[in-house]
């Protein structure tokens, strides 16, 4: 019985690579810039971090098309060394995929609405930093959800997420479902989140003209902050020029005023150079502006205020 055992589990030791393959990643990204920042009245230079951070993926062949994963992720301030918050909270879920799919587990940080939109348009800086989306609000949760992605179908994937509710303020079950199409020069997307009360809906459109990519989005938000809340509407449109490893950006943004709350409207744009010194790593300048109406303080704390930022910063992948 003994001698059966143990030819067994050597039997299982040696067999297990053939079936079973597996790896862990240590990724991250420093993103520091110096900028001249200017909130209403109030002047600051300062060493800006633009959402830096380390993370770890594995992935595990479990044989026959089926594999097991995982992924976490912390923020951190690379200026004081410092975390962010939660640790592991900017994402953390485990996964299993197959021909089927791949189905999610955890805290799946910025959603897919997020990708699909904002994030997709945003890509002078990645959506980081004093220059990121001033407007776009997910009116969500994110945390204690499960996640499906479908295979690509013929270019279209779909994405259905689905949180637990009651996890903050007029937050009950959130529902994401998004669908992106990559055909060749044309990107299309589409999103919706329903939070109970709170509602969005998202169309994105991208294309490649040669070294110009042109791209945009609008969003509708309804009953923002819970049921009978204002009602907006966000456009944002984004252009890129590349020259060999030289970026030209322009990104430019408009905040639809709330339904009751006039002069509540707000405009933002960006001008931006990346470049590219490797795959990994590039410096980068740009200048940003949001200018708020009198009833409004994106980026500010103070309604009327405008702000504006002045940048020079290198990131860096690992």
């Amino acid at each position: 019985m003994k001698k059966a055992l143990i030819i067994s589990a050597i039997a299982a030791t040696v067999a297990a690579p053939a079936f079973a393959q597996s790896s862990v990643t240590i990724y991250g990204r420093l993103n520091l810039s110096l900028e001249s920042q200017k909130a209403g009245n109030v002047k600051n230079t300062t060493v800006q971090n633009s959402s830096s951070r380390i993370g770890f993926k594995g992935v595990e062949d479990l044989g026959g098309g089926l594999k097991a994963g995982f992924l976490i992720e912390s923020g951190f301030n690379p200026a004081t060394g410092q975390a962010n918050g939660t640790f592991w909270g900017r994402e953390s879920n485990v996964y299993l995929a197959g021909a089927f799919g791949k189905v999610r587990l955890g805290n799946m940080g910025p959603t897919m609405a997020y990708f699909t939109t904002a994030d997709y348009i945003s890509n002078h800086n990645h959506d980081t930093g004093t220059s990121s989306d001033a407007f776009y609000a997910y009116p969500g949760a994110a945390t204690k959800m499960i996640a499906y992605t479908s295979p690509d179908m013929g270019g279209v994937t779909v994405d259905l997420q689905v949180a637990e509710g009651n996890q903050g303020t007029n937050v009950k079950r959130t529902s994401v479902l998004t669908a992106n199409y990559e055909g060749g020069p044309l990107h299309l997307g589409g999103a919706y989140v329903n939070s109970t009360d709170a509602k969005e809906l998202g169309l994105r459109a991208a294309y490649d003209i040669g070294a110009l990519t042109l791209g945009g989005y609008v969003v509708r938000n309804t009953d923002i902050g819970g049921a009978g809340g204002p009602k907006r509407t966000l456009l944002r449109g984004s252009a890129m020029y590349t020259m060999g490893a030289t970026e030209l950006h322009l990104n430019v943004g408009k905040a639809g005023a709330e339904t009751g709350s006039p002069n509540s409207d707000a405009l933002q744009y960006t001008l931006g150079v990346n470049q590219n010194l490797s795959k990994r790593t590039k410096v980068y300048a740009f200048y940003t502006a949001v200018n708020n109406k009198a009833g409004a303080s994106y980026n500010v704390s103070a309604n009327g205020d405008d702000f504006r930022s002045l940048a020079l910063g290198v990131r860096h992948n690992f």
